[in-house]
């Protein structure tokens, strides 16, 4: 999929729509937005009919030279849609300096970071899922030959030292353990823990490990607080040990932990 740095730097004209006014229900909130070309696009204001009508309008302005223009849709059984609000989207043609503008702040929008510390076959799994979402993803390994298999547009780090890269990290990042080790799984997990300010902590495992990190936890730092911890990891799987399901269900644990702590995060970022 096209994303938003492809088109701002591209040699198409682009047209900028985004949401100004909602009432009543609707797909997208006020501020959704999309970079349309001739050809391409990026971002979303909601999908169907809604969505349909304002790209055509940008293709049409495209076409014929337009600068801008305002649609007013009624998001109703005219158009197929059942929301029954309304929507003011504006459309605007970008000039150069709108578009560098543009790229900036898409460049510089703060993303929360998710480490998966483990570049096995779930951390790998769930960097796949990760890196389509609002986040800055990193996976961290002490073996080259396993981050050698990371899925394209995931940051890897290969380091001796993996606690390194927890104490490093930004204030309210989302830290997943899912080593090769337990006696490594029980060090990450307990330095994440101690960082006090993590958005969400996991730990892959059953309930006899999470019983075992706590005794283990609890002997090496009394003051430890466990309240944060989420082990086992993608619980709404049911126990199902399938990598590609635990990443699923790990990913809505993390995505509804981020939001609570960052509601506003821009789904945009992840599109560039």
């Amino acid at each position: 999929m096209t994303g938003a740095r492809d088109i701002l730097t591209g040699a198409q004209s682009v047209i900028h729509a985004r949401i100004t006014r909602v009432q009543g229900s609707s797909p997208r909130e006020e501020g959704a937005e999309m970079f349309i070309t001739a050809t391409a696009m990026a971002g979303t204001i909601g999908g169907g009919q809604a969505e349909w009508q304002a790209l055509g309008r940008a293709r049409d302005m495209l076409a014929q030279g337009d600068m801008r223009a305002t649609l007013e849709i009624a998001l109703g059984p005219e158009i197929g849609q059942c929301c029954g609000g309304r929507l003011r989207v504006a459309l605007t043609r970008l000039g150069e300096h709108a578009r560098a503008a543009h790229l900036a702040r898409l460049e510089t929008a703060a993303r929360p970071h998710l480490l998966i510390l483990g570049a096995g076959h779930v951390g790998r799994a769930l960097a796949r899922v990760a890196v389509t979402l609002p986040w800055r993803v990193v996976l961290v390994d002490t073996r080259a030959d396993e981050l050698a298999k990371a899925p394209p547009g995931v940051d890897t780090r290969l380091t001796p030292l993996p606690e390194a890269e927890i104490a490093a990290a930004p204030p309210a990042s989302a830290y997943v353990v899912v080593t090769h080790d337990h006696g490594l799984d029980f060090l990450l997990t307990l330095a994440a823990l101690r960082r006090k300010d993590a958005a969400y902590t996991g730990l892959i495992g059953s309930a006899t490990k999470r019983a075992r990190f706590a005794r283990f936890a609890r002997e090496t730092d009394k003051f430890i607080d466990l309240s944060g911890l989420v082990c086992p990891i993608g619980a709404a799987g049911l126990g199902d040990k399938r990598p590609e399901v635990i990443a699923l269900m790990t990913a809505q644990e993390i995505f509804t932990a981020l939001h609570r702590v960052s509601p506003d995060v821009a789904v945009t970022a992840a599109q560039l």
